[in-house]
């Protein structure tokens, strides 16, 4: 079986590839891990970079004595993945970038605007507090992830939740996670040289990459890229699973 490797986005875990996981079973070998701060994994106060995320990867990938992987990211992670892709290009058999999110470097002001995007963000609007698990529920049935409520849909969320030291609920993620990771989209570049390795790009029809000016960048590094539309938003693998797990799967299938 070929090694494939799932990254999950910010905020969510790994359980949100758990159709995708059952879909290519049969021809893979699937780990899916809860990132540092999310999910069941620890929650430490601070080590939340990029490049701390990149070195739980590679002892990740050799605790299991995987030498290269095929690496499909999503949002957030797809930015940490193309990091590791320039510094460690061996390590990939395929990258596939579902939708990402925060890929350039952004300017010192741009961080006077955190407060708003933490406000605003829908991956961000499950760290609660709630006052009941039924209250984070309500939440989470207008959030575009779990649009649907789909039994895939309520598992990924019954996932997420814990109650809190305090009573309250909200979702697994760090805080200090959120902050961190925020100020090294800011300073870190996400493509600054070119990848030989295949490389698929997911772009949901509803996603956040919708223009020929935000496919550059991709465009420009990626020298063996692959562009492929499905239907469905930001969480494409959520709310269309049937549509994405095909485009992925035929895609793998192409370079094994």
């Amino acid at each position: 079986q070929e090694p494939l490797l799932l990254l999950h986005g910010m905020v969510d875990h790994g359980m949100v590839w758990a159709n995708t996981a059952e879909f290519l079973r049969q021809d893979y070998h699937i780990l899916a891990p809860d990132l540092r701060g999310h999910g069941n994994s620890s929650k430490v106060a601070t080590g939340y970079s990029s490049y701390r995320i990149i070195a739980d990867l590679e002892a990740l990938m050799a605790s299991v004595g995987w030498t290269s992987a095929h690496v499909v990211a999503h949002s957030w992670s797809a930015k940490v993945a193309a990091v590791w892709a320039q510094q460690n290009p061996q390590r990939f058999r395929s990258l596939t970038l579902v939708d990402p999110f925060f890929m350039n470097q952004m300017p010192g002001w741009v961080r006077s605007t955190f407060p708003l995007f933490y406000r605003v963000l829908p991956f961000l609007k499950m760290l609660g507090p709630f006052d009941s698990a039924d209250q984070a529920k309500q939440q989470a049935q207008q959030l575009k992830q779990y649009r649907g409520w789909s039994e895939l849909q309520q598992a990924v969320f019954y996932e997420s939740l814990e109650q809190k030291k305090d009573g309250t609920w909200g979702c697994k993620f760090a805080l200090p996670a959120r902050d961190e990771i925020f100020e090294d989209v800011m300073r870190v570049a996400g493509l600054t040289s070119a990848i030989a390795i295949p490389c698929l790009f997911i772009q949901p029809e509803k996603g956040l990459n919708r223009t020929d000016w935000q496919l550059k960048p991709y465009c420009t590094y990626l020298k063996n890229l692959e562009i492929v539309q499905v239907p469905g938003n930001h969480w494409c693998f959520l709310v269309e699973p049937d549509a994405f797990n095909q485009a992925l799967a035929d895609f793998l299938a192409d370079h094994h």
